[in-house]
Parts: C-alpha cells; structure tokens; sequence
C-alpha cells in the first residue's frame, strides 16, 4: 500500500491585529474577561482579503515548503464553513489563482474539523494510487458571520488559512494512524444558518433574510471537546500500539485555552507537549490545526523520529485526528 506523508505545510493571517482591548471598545467585555476563559489575548482580521485569497496565500507557502510546481498537484481540497460563494468553489478558485492546472478540486465541510478531514481524505486517494500530490487548505473568514454584539462568541474566533501538501513520500509527516468521528444528534450545539428558504410559494415572508452568524451552547461544546480530544487521543495509542510517552507534541484544535488544559488533565500528557499559538490568533475553525502545524514545523523543534497528534472537534459535531511520525 503506497505511504502518505505531509511533505511541505504553509499558513497565512492577514496584517490586521485586533487586541482585546480593541473588542472591549465594541461589545462590553474586557481583555482580562477574555484571556482567564479562554487564553486568547488578539487575533487577526482580513480587512477586504476573501476566504479564497488567504487559501491561496497559504498554499502557495506549502508548495514551496514541498518544493512543488502547482501543475504537480493532482488535487486540491479546501476546508471551510466560510466560502465567498455557493458555487463556485472554494478550491476551484484557488486552482485558478495557483495556475494548478492538472488538479482536480473540491470544498468540504467539518466545521473546525475540517482539516483532519481533508487530510484523512487526500490520504485516501493517494492510498489508491489514484493521486499523488494533493494539497488541503483550512481557510476561513469568519469575520464575517459573527455577531459582534454576542460578546460569547465575538471574542473567540479570528481569520486565517493553514495548507499541507501531502505526497506519496518516504519523507515528511509519514500519516501512521487516523480517527474521524461524528454525532449529528448534537448538530444545534454550534450552527451557522445557510440562506433563508425563499420563493413565490413562501407565505409571511420577512421583508429581509436574516444575516447567517455563528451560535453556540458554550459549556456542552466545551464537554463535547474535553471528551472528543482525550477519546481521539486514546483511540490513536490504541491503534499504533504507543504510550503517551511516545508523542512529542500534540496539536489540537485552537479553540480554548481551558479545553486543552482539560485534555492534558485527562490524558495525563504534559501542558508543554500541547502545542499552543490561540493567545495570538484565535479559534481560526478549519484553518487552526494547519496554521498551528506550519508554525511548529518552521520553528525547527520537530526531529527526525518525533511523533505528533492532529486532534480536532468542530461542529455537526465532528472529531478527528492523526498521528504523523516526522522523518
């Protein structure tokens, strides 16, 4: 069976820094109400680039990371809740952007998830020897579907894009072992409404549609995510025969300092082992693992023979992971 691995990872936020103080000015909250529930202290936010420009910005990064032409990608998949259109997709536009005029591309949905997701599905391409170079962009601008008034929500999240190229390789994150999860009975616990039904058989019409934005049952996500990251977690070590002692860094979804303080009590892996960088960006949803990761392989701390942990929970509810060893 031919063998996936990560071979290049790329990331891009845009310039614009909105501190807690900044949000203290446009919703009642306060930077020191921000930071002791949710280790966040700024995050960033485009200030006219779509969710397709940043895709392209962070796979641009990752193929050269790979050091690959954009006509040696056989696919691209992008993951996002925060498309600039319907149709056309997300992928598509970046396939134009990128000039990958050899890729097939399509958008997926998992919500914060969604990285693992893409990557677990490229992985399976290149499994069946269908494809060989595959490029998987978490991009989202959701900015634009918060309610700035909800200071529960507003104060989370950020913009940003995180990519990964994965390859037939002997070289790079070899992906060992692989976990995705869903529980659609818990779907209301985190939404965001799509387009009104509207047309002339629709009786008491409003006279405008309600804008889509982001709803959340705080303390049941949380559950939800405690629960989820140790399970994946576990499930993992269970799969590939290995210890906690055997992982060196776990990255897992950036969404709440207190979440992954949670996990590590649960798990019983050390704090410095989780990987965090949400202090300085957020919860960027689909785009926080493959920016996490990007920075963490750029740092230089990642050795040959280190173990690391994708682990992600987003809505639907949805949960995945994987385990890479770096070679």
């Amino acid at each position: 069976m031919s063998q996936a691995a990560i071979i290049g990872t790329g990331s891009f936020v845009p310039n614009q820094i909105m501190t807690n103080n900044d949000l203290s000015n446009i919703v009642e909250t306060s930077d020191e109400w921000i930071k002791t529930r949710t280790g966040i202290s700024e995050r960033r936010i485009s200030t006219g680039m779509s969710t397709a420009d940043m895709a392209y910005e962070a796979g641009l990064r990752a193929l050269e990371s790979a050091n690959l032409k954009a006509e040696e990608i056989d696919l691209i998949i992008c993951a996002t809740i925060t498309p600039d259109f319907f149709m056309p997709s997300c992928a598509c536009m970046v396939q134009e952007r990128l000039k990958a005029v050899n890729a097939a591309a399509f958008d997926l949905t998992a919500a914060c998830t969604g990285m693992i997701y893409g990557i677990v599905t490229g992985e399976q391409f290149i499994k069946s020897g269908m494809y060989r170079n595959i490029l998987v962009i978490g991009t989202e601008t959701l900015s634009k579907v918060l309610d700035w008034e909800d200071r529960s929500t507003c104060v989370l999240f950020g913009d940003g894009a995180g990519a990964v190229v994965i390859s037939l390789s002997e070289k790079g994150g070899k992906l060992m072992a692989s976990n995705l999860e869903a529980d659609g009975s818990k779907y209301d616990l985190l939404t965001c409404q799509a387009m009104p039904l509207r047309n002339p058989y629709i009786e008491d019409l409003e006279e405008e549609p309600v804008l889509p934005k982001i709803r959340m049952h705080g303390q049941e996500v949380f559950r939800f995510a405690v629960h989820t990251i140790t399970g994946n977690i576990k499930t993992l070590l269970k799969k590939t025969e290995l210890t906690k002692e055997d992982i060196n860094y776990i990255i897992p979804h950036q969404a709440n300092q207190r979440i992954i303080e949670q996990a590590s009590k649960h798990t019983g892996i050390p704090m410095e082992r989780f990987f965090m960088n949400l202090n300085r960006y957020g919860n960027t949803s689909a785009a926080s693992i493959g920016i996490a990761l990007d920075e963490l392989v750029r740092s230089g701390k990642i050795n040959s023979g280190h173990k690391l942990v994708l682990v992600g929970f987003g809505g639907g509810m949805t949960a995945g992971s994987m385990l890479l060893e770096w070679n």
